[in-house]
């Protein structure tokens, strides 16, 4: 069975077909439907992006979505994620898509679970939708990945998003760099640099949400200190270069991460993103239906 859990389930060809299956959606090109298929999304976190666009992506694909609320199901009771899932599978749904708490979940939680799965994000491990319409909308944009000078700018310890970008992007031969506090590094990715040493060399500047929820009992940084030491101000903006182009996985701290009223300048890709994620969860929706001959 195959099972979208992190990036490196997916092959370099698979990633690459994955874009241009995306792109070509989004251009026009007929979604493979399947309303026979049964689907339900399980956000065990809360979401607005990812859980809606696989439902809007699902719809597109005819299938049929059987609404799941974690605050109104048996896990309540103690219910185990294997049990919860089991049983979806059990009265019929044929895919599932997966969102915890928890870091790698599936490793120890899901084997031998009978339906496919699809990781909507597992606490601060990975986010593989997230990366591939990342990937999609840098692509769209350059037309390449490899070459391309990355800087992935924020909570780097505790980003799902920037453990799963920085290994898929080096991977097909970008560089990425990080920006912020040292105490938001993850040693094993790589030190933070100064902002504003690189500002001016960056294809893409990747901004990552302060994620207040992963900090508790901790002390955040002020966060209109943070937004002159590591966000996005008009300054660094205008010494972006033509080309570049601003990214921002949402939602927005809108004043932290980024002045607020550059979230949609004309070099910010960000609403782009949200559009994009949507087509490129349909290409995802297809291909595990299609690797798992459901």
């Amino acid at each position: 069975m195959f099972n979208l859990m992190k990036m490196s389930d997916l092959s370099d060809r698979e990633i690459y077909e994955l874009i241009d299956r995306a792109l070509a959606l989004k251009f026009g090109a007929a979604p493979v439907k399947r309303p026979d298929l049964l689907v339900s999304n399980l956000f065990f976190e809360n979401s607005t992006r990812t859980k809606h666009s696989f439902e809007v992506a699902q719809h597109k694909l005819g299938l049929t979505v059987i609404n799941f609320d974690a605050d109104t199901s048996s896990v309540n009771k103690g219910e185990s994620l294997y049990d919860t899932c089991q049983t979806m599978a059990a009265i019929g749904c044929d895919l599932l898509v997966i969102r915890h708490p928890k870091e790698n979940y599936y490793d120890e939680e899901l084997q031998g679970l009978t339906a496919p799965v699809i990781n909507g994000g597992d606490g601060s491990g990975e986010h593989p939708s997230q990366c591939l319409l990342d990937l999609m909308t840098i692509y769209e944009q350059f037309g390449t990945i490899a070459g391309l000078k990355i800087a992935i700018v924020g909570d780097i310890k505790h980003s799902r998003v920037a453990k799963s970008n920085y290994h898929t992007l080096t991977r097909l031969g970008a560089e990425v760099i990080f920006v912020g506090p040292d105490t938001f590094a993850e040693p094993s990715l790589g030190q933070m640099v100064d902002f504003d040493e690189i500002i001016e060399d960056l294809d893409v500047c990747m901004l990552l949400r302060l994620q207040h929820e992963r900090h508790v009992g901790t002390k955040m940084s002020d966060v209109s200190s943070y937004h002159q030491d590591y966000g996005l101000t008009q300054e660094r903006y205008d010494r972006l270069k033509e080309t570049a182009i601003v990214m921002h996985p949402a939602p927005v701290n809108r004043g932290a991460e980024i002045a607020s009223h550059l979230v949609e300048a004309d070099r910010s890709v960000i609403f782009q993103q949200m559009t994009n994620g949507m087509y490129m969860r349909q290409a995802i929706l297809e291909l595990v239906v299609a690797k798992n001959s459901l």
